[in-house]
Order: C-alpha cells, then sequence, then structure tokens
C-alpha cells in the first residue's frame, strides 16, 4: 500500500503530511453537464423561476461548496482558498455547461475543491427546477486542468 497515498504500512488511513512542501500556486478547472428541457432553459435564462435567479443560487452555493470540501470528503485537506469562480454557459438549447476554477496558494492541490464546486452547483440547479423538471441528468463531472505542485500540470486533452 506504500503508493496509496491515504493509507499507511500497515493499511490505516491517514491525511497526507504536506508540512514539508512549499507553498505554490496552484490552481484546478472542473467542469459539468446539466441536461434540461428546453422550457427549463429558456425559465433559467429568463429568470422566470419562482424559486429565484437560478444561476446565481448555483454559483453561491457552487463558492461555498469549494469552501467547505474538506469538511466533506474524509483526508482531504481543509484550505484556504484565494478565489473561487463558477461560470454557466448554455450549449444549445437544453444543455448547461458549468465551470469552476479555484486557486490558492498553498501546498496541495485544489481539484477536489473544483469538482465539489461543480458538482453543488449542479445539484442546485437540480433541486431549483426539480419541480417543473424530473427528466433533468447531471453529467460528466471532471477535471479539465490543474497547475501548481510537484505534479505539475495537467490538460485534458478532449
Amino acid at each position: 500500500m506504500a503508493d496509496l497515498t491515504h493509507f499507511d504500512e500497515r493499511g490505516a488511513s491517514r491525511m497526507v503530511d504536506t508540512s514539508e512542501k512549499p507553498e505554490t500556486l496552484r490552481q484546478a478547472r472542473a467542469s459539468g453537464l446539466v441536461r434540461l428541457e428546453p422550457a427549463t432553459v429558456t425559465l433559467i435564462r429568463d429568470r422566470k423561476l419562482t424559486k429565484g435567479d437560478v444561476l446565481e443560487v448555483a454559483r453561491l452555493a457552487g463558492i461555498m461548496a469549494a469552501k467547505r470540501t474538506g469538511e466533506l470528503i474524509p483526508l482531504c485537506h481543509t484550505l484556504p482558498i484565494t478565489s473561487a469562480l463558477i461560470d454557466f454557459e448554455f450549449e444549445g438549447d437544453s444543455v448547461l455547461r458549468i465551470e469552476a476554477t479555484v486557486r490558492i496558494l498553498g501546498r496541495t492541490g485544489v481539484e477536489m475543491e473544483a469538482l465539489t464546486a461543480v458538482s453543488v452547483a449542479a445539484l442546485t440547479i437540480y433541486d431549483m427546477c426539480k419541480s417543473i423538471d424530473r427528466s433533468m441528468t447531471i453529467e460528466r463531472i471532471r477535471l479539465e486542468e490543474k497547475s501548481g505542485g510537484r505534479s505539475g500540470t495537467f490538460r485534458r486533452s478532449d
């Protein structure tokens, strides 16, 4: 189990010790899709849902989730995030793309924070729209890129 950083030599769970790592600028960008009925997309775009501005509520939920990732994922460090941005883009008449970019000057990466931000933003959209669109799906949540730290830069090629 020596190759698994969250387990010690006896197989016991542990948080990775980052105290010896240098602080570097680290960034991660993740994305995900919410597939909706075209009528639901129109209501979101026109800000006509009775629950309020779906995208702004989802943006705040995603930012809050990024900041609290260490409370949600076992063995994840609680990090002093310096920036969390959530963006939305409609793709056609039935897909909403969510993108989260998280930055930190720290000793460990923020991939989990970016992925959590996208996930919670998508769940918030689902929650706010479920009364009018039960067929929604949340799809393809994934890391798009990360930089900083010992492992260097990763960029998804597709």
